[in-house]
């Protein structure tokens, strides 16, 4: 799953659009609480993408029908779309969803503009400081609820054991020794292959690439006194671009128009192009480790036959998992994928949405979120996820993510493709400390849009 916005035009129009949302008894926790409704109410959810799976949309309908005698709808929407079709539904009564997942560089955007509901009265009850404390962040406006946490992914580091124990390097304990090993497999390339890397990470991936700033106490932003300012000038910030750049010189051949999207193709083959064989219809770019959200672990694996299919099963002989490493040793920062949910403050069925967010929150749910793969809000129900190889590397990624920052245009700011410019310019070798200055001046003003 990926949450990346198209570029569109957001943050002026529609923020005033959707102003509007911000006021009447919908946003009000009191009316809201108060407007329990006697006949049952029949409401729309709208999920991001296909991660939910099948099996909990049914327990979703179901139990919201047992429990309320309503009928949920659900409705999937793609990630490329999902803020242009928000922007347009969230102020509309008539049309609106009643509660909405969003992904959570998305929610500072809407939440700033009056779009959801207020749901601080129902924080507590809804898991309160067991919810994940960043995403929780990300959905507050002056100290008030309006999205919480739906669940996390986290980014971790899928390599090839053969590849490794051919190039003579073990799975590196901090990010010097990463930043080294990736580069040793590169050189040590055993076929010496055209298009082979160490560790593939596409010019515009700024999604992984700012792991490098956040290990080294970077960041991409700062608040001070309710004003935003770009941050990729700071010094830790350069440290860390400055590595991000030599690796992408010196260990990936990744394009540098490449961004983050199905990298588990040039590992899954790495072996066959390795022994001189180009596999049919696919890339001839080939590597030994790839960074990617925890569930590409599906995408990851040996390709067999079940049921006359070719689909990737996964090998444990060949594949293997780790956390990005930091500087001391610990799980490097990295970006947290996931999302949040919330209700519209335009919804006409305040009193159903809010029955759905108790089940969304209850301990069954949570849990069967866990059982796939996806990392429960709650804390208390982490360990649903099991024990296995992916699970462990989640957590321990999770345990140190950072979030983008939860400034009022960074939809704007994702939409606008500054992010993959600066990046794509630094991966091909520009001067990073005149990039930043300049890329600072560009990106304040936007941090700032409302």
């Amino acid at each position: 799953m990926k949450k990346m916005l198209s570029a569109l035009t957001l943050v002026t129009a529609s923020a005033i659009a959707l102003a509007g949302c911000s006021s009447g008894t919908a946003s009000s926790p009191t009316a809201a609480a108060s407007a329990s409704s006697a006949a049952p109410q029949n409401i729309t959810l709208w999920l991001a993408g296909g991660d939910t799976p099948q099996e909990l949309r049914d327990y979703l309908k179901t139990t919201y029908n047992t429990k309320t005698g309503g009928t949920l709808t659900i409705e999937e929407q793609s990630w490329g779309d999902l803020v242009t079709k928000l922007t347009t539904a969230l102020p509309d009564p008539n049309n609106t969803p009643d509660v909405v997942e969003v992904g959570n560089t998305q929610s500072p955007t809407f939440t700033n503009v009056g779009a959801f509901a207020d749901i601080s009265d129902m924080y507590t009850e809804l898991g309160g400081d067991k919810l994940l404390p960043s995403f929780v962040e990300v959905g507050k406006v002056d100290g008030k609820n309006y999205t919480l946490p739906y669940y996390f992914g986290s980014r971790y580091m899928f390599y090839r054991k053969d590849v490794y124990k051919a190039a003579g390097v073990e799975v590196p304990k901090t990010l010097d020794e990463f930043n080294a090993t990736v580069k040793t497999i590169a050189e040590k390339n055993p076929k010496n292959i055209k298009d082979f890397s160490g560790f593939f990470i596409g010019g515009q991936d700024w999604r992984n690439g700012i792991s490098w700033i956040f290990a080294n106490g970077g960041d991409l932003a700062k608040n001070e006194g309710g004003n935003w300012t770009s941050t990729l000038s700071d010094p830790n910030s350069i440290k860390g671009l400055t590595q991000l750049q030599e690796i992408q010189k010196v260990a990936s051949r990744a394009p540098k128009t490449a961004k983050d999207e199905s990298p588990w193709l040039y590992i899954n083959d790495a072996d066959k192009i390795m022994d001189g064989d180009k596999v049919a219809g696919k890339t001839s770019l080939a590597a030994a480790t790839i960074m990617a959200p925890g569930w590409a672990h599906w995408s990851i694996g040996d390709l067999v036959k079940k049921d006359g299919k070719e689909v990737r099963e996964w090998n444990p002989d060949t594949f293997g998992v780790y956390p990005l490493p930091g500087n001391d040793g610990k799980p490097a920062p990295v970006f947290a994928g996931g999302s949040n949910i919330g209700i519209s403050a335009a919804s006409k069925n305040q009193a159903g949405a809010r029955e759905l967010m108790k089940i969304i929150f209850s301990p069954e749910y949570q849990q069967m979120l866990g059982k796939n793969g996806l990392g429960p809000a709650n804390a208390d129900y982490v360990s649903s996820m099991g024990s296995d190889e992916f699970a462990k590397a989640l957590i321990d990624s999770a345990s140190n993510s950072k979030l983008t920052p939860a400034a009022p245009g960074w939809a704007g700011v994702e939409a606008s493709g500054k992010l993959e410019e600066f990046f794509s310019k630094v991966a091909d070798g520009g001067d990073i400390t005149a990039l930043a200055a300049e890329y600072d001046a560009l990106l304040t003003p936007m941090l700032n849009a409302k």
